[in-house]
């Protein structure tokens, strides 16, 4: 959360076939309690909430946040 108390936005653009986002739950165990697959050129645009604590990429995908810009994958 920011400091105003909105939800933080990131956004997810899919650089290959089958990016996968993981959404993360909160709390004493973290668990997966959301999935979803683009293809390449599709675009996610994600929240934190307070379900949701962290989100995972697995495969090539460009994120931005409000922190900046950073590439995953190979």
């Amino acid at each position: 959360m920011n400091i105003e108390g909105k939800q933080d936005y990131i956004m997810i653009k899919a650089l290959e076939n089958g990016v996968t986002i993981i959404g993360l739950t909160r709390g004493q165990q973290t668990k997966f309690h959301h999935t979803e697959k683009l293809d390449r050129g599709e675009v996610m645009i994600a929240q934190f909430t307070e379900h949701t604590s962290a989100i995972k990429v697995r495969g090539k995908a460009e994120i931005i946040t409000e922190h900046g810009q950073v590439e995953s994958g190979e």
